[in-house]
């Protein structure tokens, strides 16, 4: 997990953990006081489901950008390395030319 979502973790944690105890120590009923940590309680578990749903998208997006990225680069290597096998191709074929012209010359001058 990334700094800034510890962070956030924790600014949620700790508002979860002082609402509860200025609940705790405010002076009201107890059915009201347990109504209250009830609804702070429910409160605190969406905002913490939210920001998980959150991170996960944030997750999921920089994933999929690295992942993209990444293909442009092997594309990049392959395009590339089909340049240089052309130019491999092409040289040999220079040289198998060259071979087959000397090969015809010395099968001229055995037989002559």
């Amino acid at each position: 997990m990334s700094d800034s979502g510890n962070t956030f973790l924790g600014l949620v944690v700790g508002a979860a953990v002082g609402a509860v105890l200025g609940i705790l120590y405010a002076p009201d009923k107890g059915i009201h006081t347990r109504q209250r940590l009830s609804d702070e309680a429910l409160l605190a578990k969406h905002k913490f489901e939210e920001s998980a749903v959150e991170l996960k998208e944030k997750a999921v997006k920089t994933a999929t950008e690295q992942k993209q990225t990444l293909d442009e680069h092997v594309e990049s290597i392959v395009s590339s390395a089909s340049y240089k096998a052309d130019d491999i191709i092409t040289a040999l074929e220079s040289k198998l030319k060259d071979l087959k012209e000397k090969n015809k010359k010395l099968q001229k001058n055995q037989i002559g």
